[in-house]
C-alpha cells in the first residue's frame, strides 16, 4: 500500500485504485450525490469503501460520511479521518483521537498544474523553491506536489479551526528525503494544544500519483511520525 509508507505507527489506512467494489450508502449520503455524475458517485462511493475498511481497524463501523461545510465528513467520536480521491486512487486514512489531534491526506496525478493555478496557489517564495527543485531534484512535478500538500494541510486545520484556510495562509518547503515543512502564516487554530504556527508532513512519488500527509499528533506541533 503507497499511503502506508507515510503513516506513522497507529493511523490507520485503506486505498484502491479502481472503483470495482460496491459500498451501500446512507439514505443522507445518497441525497448528497443524487444530482452527481456518474464519475463523481464512483469515486465517493468507492473512497466510503475505503473509510470502512479504515475503521475496521479501530474495531468501528462506518457511520453516514457526508461532507460538510467546509468539505469535511463526520467522523465517529473520538476518531479522527481525512480521505481523498483522484483519478485512479481513492483512500481514507483514521486514527484514535486520544492519540491524532487532526489528520489531513491528498492524492494527486504526478503531473504539472493545470495553465493558471500556479499563480493562484503559490507565493512569490514557493514559485522560486519549487524552479530551484525543478533544475536540482528533477523527478516529481514540484507545483503538483505543493498544491497537494497545502490540500492535506487544510484537511487537518479545517476540523480544529473550523474556518477556511487560504492558499496564501501557508508557506510550503519540500525536502528531498519526502518530508516537508509548512510555516502558517495565520493565527492558529484555538482547538490545538499548542501554538500551530508550523506543521510537518511527508510526501511520496509513486506510480504516477503525488501523495501527501500531515499527521497532528496529540502531543506534538506537528508532524507525521
Amino acid at each position: 500500500m503507497l499511503l502506508e509508507q507515510l503513516l506513522p505507527h497507529g493511523v490507520y489506512a485503506a486505498e484502491r485504485r479502481v472503483d470495482d467494489t460496491p459500498e451501500p450508502l446512507f439514505p443522507e449520503e445518497l441525497a448528497h450525490i443524487a444530482r452527481a455524475v456518474p464519475k463523481r458517485r464512483d469515486e465517493f462511493t468507492t473512497v466510503r469503501y475505503c473509510a470502512r475498511l479504515a475503521l475496521r481497524q479501530l474495531g468501528m463501523d462506518r457511520p453516514p460520511l457526508v461532507p460538510g461545510e467546509g468539505g469535511a465528513p463526520t467522523w465517529p467520536r473520538g476518531v479522527v479521518g481525512s480521505m481523498t480521491h483522484c483519478t485512479g486512487y481513492r483512500a481514507a486514512v483514521v486514527a484514535d483521537g486520544a492519540n491524532v489531534v487532526s489528520i489531513g491526506i491528498d492524492a494527486e496525478p504526478d503531473e504539472p498544474l493545470p495553465e493558471g493555478v500556479e499563480q493562484a496557489v503559490m507565493l512569490p517564495t514557493e514559485r522560486r523553491h519549487v524552479a530551484e527543485l525543478a533544475v536540482a531534484e528533477p523527478g516529481p512535478h514540484w507545483d503538483r506536489l505543493l498544491f497537494s500538500a497545502k490540500e492535506s494541510v487544510y484537511k487537518t486545520w479545517y476540523p480544529l479551526a473550523g474556518t477556511w484556510l487560504d492558499f496564501e495562509d501557508a508557506e510550503v518547503r519540500f525536502h528531498p528525503d519526502g518530508t516537508f515543512a509548512v510555516k502558517l502564516l495565520i493565527d492558529h487554530p484555538p482547538a490545538a494544544s499548542q501554538p500551530l504556527t508550523q506543521v510537518e508532513g511527508r510526501w511520496l512519488s509513486a506510480d504516477g500519483l503525488l501523495l501527501t500527509v500531515v499527521v497532528l499528533n496529540a502531543h506534538a506541533n506537528g508532524g507525521a511520525g
